[in-house]
């Protein structure tokens, strides 16, 4: 299942939501989008989903990790609703967060969130800086030669256009000629790459792909015109669709494609570190509190059923 191209962080910045005739204010630092979906923005996050330590659980981390009694988790608090910069322009928010604050809380640790940029994350993680990372990493192969993978969420990349346009992307016959702007260096990119391809094999004309800074421009860019499409995280795009009256989702396909593969918590190859997280994701999955947070952030299509840990040595080839 699991595919050798895993997904990447999203666009750094936040682009921020304008939002729609059915989308209002729902109390400080909340906004109800066109799905029901209330996206809570504020540093407080009193919403989140908590639970208690599990004694068998926290007898499964490793001594030197447990010992400050922390869990150091590293996120690019990139993109709402995975993760992003609450109203404080401070405090970091979201899916992956209150997943790590699941994890943290199962293993009986203080949940230390540390931020970063996306191409800082893994030396971070091999220096021993953090100890997981929860920032909507993929697992794909050559990552499994450094680090160990704990599943917890599906994973997809959408395509966003203007309201009103006609396009429809089911593959790479739709965004021929097109202007599909993408983050350099991620799985996305290398999906669009791969489609560049077959058109030029087939004799037609090539995507145009446009590279943004920030995710504020990117959709910018696209909301003025300038660009037909944006290829990012499913997540993000289904949050801009319900909160923004000018976009809309027209495509969505596997982070994996041509094959399929998940997101997942990430640690340092052989800290012992996935396997107590693994359990704790799928304590929260029988419980009910890994679904009760998927659902706060409308991702209830992204869960998986169970978390079974990855290596290099298990990890299985298209």
């Amino acid at each position: 299942m699991l595919a050798l191209a895993g997904c990447s962080d999203p666009v750094a910045g936040q682009a921020g939501a304008a939002p729609s005739a059915t989308a209002t204010g729902a109390g400080a630092g909340a906004l109800t989008g066109a799905n029901g979906i209330v996206y809570d923005a504020s540093p407080e996050q009193e919403g989140r989903i908590r639970v208690e330590a599990d004694p068998e659980l926290a007898a499964l981390v490793p001594e030197d990790i447990a010992a400050d009694g922390k869990l150091t988790v590293g996120s690019t608090g990139g993109s709402v609703p995975l993760a992003f910069h609450a109203t404080d322009d401070r405090t970091v928010v979201g899916t992956e967060i209150d997943i790590a604050q699941l994890v943290a809380d199962k293993l009986g640790l203080e949940l230390d969130l540390k931020t970063t940029s996306w191409e800082n994350w893994p030396l971070k993680t091999e220096s021993g800086e953090y100890e997981a990372v929860f920032s909507n990493v993929g697992i794909n192969d050559e990552r499994a030669q450094k680090f160990d993978f704990a599943p917890y969420r599906a994973a997809y990349m959408g395509f966003e256009a203007k309201a009103e346009s006609e396009v429809t992307v089911d593959g790479a016959e739709d965004i021929s000629g097109l202007k599909v702007a993408v983050g350099s260096g991620t799985n996305q990119e290398k999906i669009l790459l791969a489609w560049n391809e077959e058109l030029e094999a087939d004799g037609k004309a090539l995507a145009e792909l446009q590279y943004y800074a920030a995710e504020a421009d990117t959709i910018l860019a696209l909301a003025s015109g300038r660009i037909d499409l944006n290829f990012a995280p499913y997540p993000s795009t289904v949050y801009r669709e319900n909160t923004r009256d000018d976009l809309k989702v027209v495509g969505k396909v596997n982070a994996g494609w041509p094959s399929e593969t998940l997101v997942a918590a990430t640690t340092l190859r052989g800290s012992g570190l996935a396997e107590p997280v693994s359990a704790a994701i799928n304590s929260a999955i029988k419980d009910g509190s890994y679904a009760e947070v998927l659902e706060r952030w409308g991702l209830t299509e992204e869960a998986v059923p169970e978390s079974e840990v990855v290596t290099a040595e298990t990890i299985e080839a298209p």
